[in-house]
């Protein structure tokens, strides 16, 4: 059996391995495939290829801050899987830049908001977390338990804290337009944890189907943050729509307990993914 993950963070963005510790840790924990699919960015496609295991097939990717703008009084942020885009191509990558900027200017903000409340961390620790990476609140969360205020990057993200208190908004794709862009620069879009309750509101299926007459592809259903049910509703909407259905792990490293490989993409929907790209091949 292929196993196979399409979801996973390296220092890049806010995961706690290097993109080349990362792709050692895909094939260690017995990944015949796995994506590296950093937020807003293909800083560490490089690395990742360079150090790329014998007999580990990487698929390039990036995982985008996106927003619906409709149906209510605030938009609603989800996220886009984009797999094996063309990162040269001019507009895609003028919207990767913007986000990585709105990302860092964003967290800057939020540190000016805690230290003006007295909390002992400032803006070079932040950034020297980060690596070179793309700055986020992940990295004020670990800022957070280093000066002792929290244990982990989970109560970090708390009503307290950058859940709340401490929240700052960004300034995201629209959706559509990101469905649009990856498509555009030969990639294939998938929506990730697209019924993750616990992360907050989520949109309706019916934006879901408008997302997959502009060119969706597929549905992150086996994520751990997906209750059985949201599962299973996520799997019948993709079965209605002829969308494809990914399953993966999200990742990173130390920042959560889930491990490589804890869910996994079945080898037809992976094939389907990389029939459907057209901006660069799958390495291996």
């Amino acid at each position: 059996m292929t196993r196979i993950d399409l979801h996973c963070h390296s220092t890049a963005s806010d995961g706690t391995l290097t993109p080349a510790e990362l792709v050692r840790a895909g094939a260690a924990a017995g990944l015949d495939v796995m994506a590296i699919t950093d937020h807003d960015t293909t800083g560490g496609w490089a690395e990742a290829t360079e150090a790329r295991p014998e007999g580990l097939t990487l698929v390039r990717g990036a995982e985008l801050s996106c927003r619906w703008h409709g149906g209510r009084r605030w938009p609603i942020a989800l996220h886009l899987l984009a797999y094996l885009f063309d990162p040269d191509e001019p507009r895609f990558a003028a919207d990767l830049a913007r986000l990585r900027d709105d990302r860092e200017q964003r967290a800057e903000r939020i540190v000016d908001l805690l230290r003006a409340d007295g909390v002992p961390i400032s803006w070079p620790e932040v950034h020297e977390y980060a690596a070179g990476g793309s700055v986020g609140r992940p990295h004020i969360a670990q800022a957070l338990i280093r000066a002792g205020l929290v244990a982990t990057t989970t109560e970090a993200f708390q009503s307290g804290w950058l859940g709340g208190r401490y929240f700052v908004p960004k300034s995201d794709l629209d959706v559509f337009e990101g469905v649009r862009a990856v498509r555009a620069a030969g990639g294939v879009p998938v929506f990730a944890h697209p019924r993750a309750t616990k992360r907050g509101p989520v949109v309706p299926d019916r934006l879901v189907v408008e997302l997959a007459e502009a060119g969706l592809f597929g549905l992150e259903a086996d994520h751990e943050d997906h209750s059985p049910a949201e599962r299973a509703a996520m799997r019948a909407l993709a079965d209605r729509l002829g969308l494809v259905v990914t399953g993966s792990s999200d990742f990173h490293g130390t920042h959560k307990t889930v491990q490589l490989g804890a869910f996994q993409t079945t080898t037809e929907a992976y094939e389907k993914i990389v029939a459907a790209a057209t901006g660069v091949p799958v390495l291996g």
